[in-house]
C-alpha cells in the first residue's frame, strides 16, 4: 500500500503531461489530410525534394481508382469507406482511451482479477492515465526530434518563380524527373508556371479562410471543390471559421511535372508562412492556431491551353 501511494504523485504528473502532450499536437489548426487526384500516379509517392526531403503521406481521400488514372469530378466508388473528417479531421483521444481499456482489462486476466479487474479503483484509472501519457508523451518526443533532425539546413531559398528554363527544377533537381516513364513523359515547366503555382498558393488558402467557393472553384478541380465545401459546411456546424491570411512562400522546388493524355501535372514542393486561426462564429473569439508555418507537396494540372488548377495536397 505504501508502494503505491507513494507513486501517485508521479502518476498524476504523467497524466498531466498526457493531456498537454494531446493539447500540443492539437494545436495545429491547418489540415492533415492528403487529398486529390494526381492521375495515375495519385497512388505513387512523389519523389522528395529539398525543401520536403521527408516522403509525402500516401493520399488518404481521392476519387481515383488504383488501377486506372483520375477524372476530374469522377464518383467515388459505392464500396469505398467513408473518408475521414475534414480540415479539423484529427485521431482523437478515443481510441487511445480503448486501448487503453483493452490493456488494463488484459492486466487483469494475467493478475487473476478478471477482465475488469485491472480497472478497479482510482488508482487503477490514474495507470491508464500513465500509459497513455508515456505513449503519447513519447510519440510525441521522437516525432518532434525526427522533425528537428530531417529540417534543411538552409533557412530560405530561391521561391518557385525563381525558377527558370535554366533551371527548371527548382532546388529539385532533375531527379525531380524519375520515373515518368514511356506512358508519362516528362515536360518542362516555364518560369511563368512557377509563379502561377505560388500565386495559387495564395489565393486558394485565401479563398478558404474566407469561404468563398466560388473563387475556389477557378483555382481547384472539382473533386478538390468537393473537400473544401465538406470542410467549410463542418465549420459552419461546428460554429467556428478557419482564418487564414498573411501566406507567403519561404521556398518551393519541383518534385516531378508529366503529360498524361491531354493533362500536364506538376508537383511542387512548398514550405510557407501563414496566420492561421479558429474563430467563434458568434463572439469573434480566436480559439485555437496563429501564426504558423507549413510545408506541403501540391499537385497541379491543367488542360491544353487551360489554366492550373490544384488537384492534390499531400502532408509532409
Amino acid at each position: 500500500m505504501r508502494f503505491a501511494l507513494s507513486f501517485r504523485p508521479l502518476i498524476a504528473f504523467c497524466a498531466l503531461l498526457a493531456v498537454l502532450a494531446v493539447a500540443v499536437v492539437d494545436a495545429d489548426a491547418r489540415s492533415r489530410v492528403s487529398f486529390g487526384s494526381r492521375g495515375s500516379k495519385t497512388f505513387t509517392a512523389p519523389p522528395t525534394t529539398q525543401t520536403a526531403p521527408n516522403q509525402a503521406r500516401p493520399v488518404e481521400r481521392t476519387m481515383a481508382q488504383p488501377s486506372q488514372p483520375a477524372t476530374a469530378g469522377a464518383a467515388a466508388p459505392p464500396n469505398a469507406p467513408a473518408p475521414a473528417g475534414g480540415l479539423l479531421n484529427r485521431p482523437g483521444i478515443l481510441g487511445s482511451f480503448a486501448a487503453g481499456f483493452l490493456g488494463a482489462g488484459l492486466i487483469g486476466l494475467l493478475l487473476g482479477h478478471g477482465l475488469t479487474g485491472g480497472l478497479g479503483g482510482f488508482g487503477s484509472i490514474l495507470g491508464l492515465l500513465l500509459q497513455i501519457g508515456l505513449v503519447v508523451g513519447v510519440g510525441y518526443m521522437l516525432w518532434s526530434w525526427w522533425q528537428r533532425r530531417s529540417q534543411p539546413a538552409l533557412a530560405g531559398g530561391p521561391s518557385l518563380r525563381d525558377a527558370g528554363p535554366s533551371r527548371p527544377m527548382g532546388l529539385g533537381g532533375l531527379a525531380g524527373l524519375g520515373g515518368g516513364g514511356a506512358a508519362s513523359p516528362p515536360f518542362v515547366p516555364t518560369a511563368s508556371d512557377f509563379e502561377q503555382f505560388e500565386r495559387l498558393l495564395g489565393e486558394i488558402q485565401t479563398a478558404y479562410g474566407a469561404e468563398d467557393l466560388g473563387r475556389l472553384r477557378q483555382r481547384v478541380t472539382p473533386e478538390v471543390l468537393s473537400y473544401y465545401a465538406e470542410e467549410l459546411a463542418a465549420n459552419t456546424s461546428r460554429g467556428v471559421l478557419n482564418r487564414i491570411s498573411d501566406v507567403k512562400l519561404l521556398q518551393g522546388d519541383l518534385s516531378e511535372a508529366w503529360r498524361e493524355g491531354n493533362a500536364d501535372y506538376a508537383t511542387v514542393a512548398m514550405r510557407y508562412s501563414l496566420n492561421d486561426e479558429i474563430v467563434d462564429r458568434a463572439s469573434g473569439r480566436v480559439t485555437e492556431g496563429g501564426p504558423d508555418e507549413a510545408t506541403e507537396v501540391w499537385t497541379f494540372m491543367r488542360t491544353p491551353g487551360g489554366a492550373w488548377l490544384l488537384s492534390a495536397v499531400q502532408q509532409v
